[in-house]
């Protein structure tokens, strides 16, 4: 049976931003969890510090300020846009190098900023990537932290430069779970990187039941299709199971309900082909996805590139083997 993009009804049943005072943290997922200097006070000195700062216009509100490298340190060509100062090497394993960086909101809302900060060669190539949530950014507001790229193993070239890869943004209440953390509702979703083979597209939802109650789902997810500016995402047909789209990734097996306990967790498909022919293809950056009717909203960032398909299968929820911890109160 199929169903048109949107909310999918009741009978089917089925990723937060909270206003930043003085700091916002920053979350860098590498090797391991850092949290960034943030804050418009330790920006500034640092910025003071380093001298000049960057006129790069950056990329959707998030721009490079200014980029520290351990001595010694090349002087920067004329055609550079950064600053480089000479700082001690390390005594750990941690590289020395780091950018500051800020956030400025232009829209109208409170959002949370997934950013993909890229730290360069000198002939451009990427020396390593750094992700970071920088989270609650209200409107006219700019927040300011730090990125460090990290332990670079011995081989690595020279840093010499960074840049703002990518940016996501999504409303402050939807955004989904700090790691570690556990919302208000108890539950937490998420989405995962997928897998991609001959054209085939599998994403995972994730629900884990972090709070101290049990909690019970029952048949699909239920999702909105959102661009990038978060709004609908029109002429896609959500179908029940992933039999519509392809036999490979199982048979379409009967939405049951699922109880978790503490700690359990449950997942969902998203599957679709990114086969593109006649037509204009359609990629949806953004998925607002309820557990279940009534559930808050949480908007995931998988980035479904659909192609002209127009077709996206969801399979129901089921429990999975994986236990997660709870992490606080419902």
């Amino acid at each position: 049976m199929r169903r048109p993009a949107g909310l999918r009804p009741a009978s089917a049943a089925t990723t937060p931003f909270l206003p930043v005072l003085a700091a916002t943290a920053l979350l860098l997922t590498a090797c391991g969890t850092e949290h960034a200097d943030a804050g418009s006070t330790g920006a500034d000195a640092a910025a003071s510090q380093e001298g000049t700062r960057i006129d790069d216009p950056g990329k959707d509100g998030v721009r490079i300020t200014s980029l520290t490298l351990p001595s010694p340190s090349p002087s920067p060509s004329p055609s550079r846009s950064y600053v480089v100062s000479a700082e001690r090497l390390p005594t750990d394993v941690d590289s020395g190098v780091s950018a500051a960086y800020e956030v400025t909101n232009e829209g109208t809302g409170t959002l949370t900023y997934t950013v993909v900060f890229t730290f360069r060669s000198d002939d451009g190539g990427a020396v390593t990537n750094r992700t970071g949530t920088v989270r609650g950014v209200g409107p006219g507001q700019t927040v300011r932290g730090t990125v460090r790229a990290g332990e670079l193993p011995p081989t690595a070239p020279r840093v010499t430069g960074a840049e703002v890869l990518e940016v996501t943004k999504v409303p402050a209440g939807e955004a989904p779970a700090e790691a570690g953390t556990c919302p208000a509702s108890g539950v937490r979703v998420s989405v995962d990187k997928g897998d991609a083979a001959m054209g085939l597209r599998v994403v995972g939802l994730h629900l884990d039941n972090c709070g101290t109650r049990a909690y019970t789902v029952e048949g699909y997810p239920l999702l909105e299709l959102l661009d990038e500016d978060l709004g609908p995402v029109d002429g896609v047909e959500i179908l029940d199971g992933s039999g519509g789209i392809t036999t490979g990734a199982g048979p379409d097996e009967p939405p049951r309900p699922v109880r978790l306990a503490p700690g359990e967790s449950a997942t969902a498909g998203l599957v679709w082909r990114n086969t593109t022919e006649f037509g204009t293809a359609v990629n949806v950056p953004h998925v607002r996805v309820r557990a279940k009717e009534g559930a808050d909203p949480v908007t995931v960032t998988p980035h479904l590139d659909l192609g002209t398909t127009g077709k996206l299968g969801v399979r129901p929820w089921e429990k999975t083997e994986r236990q997660a911890v709870p992490d606080g109160p419902a």
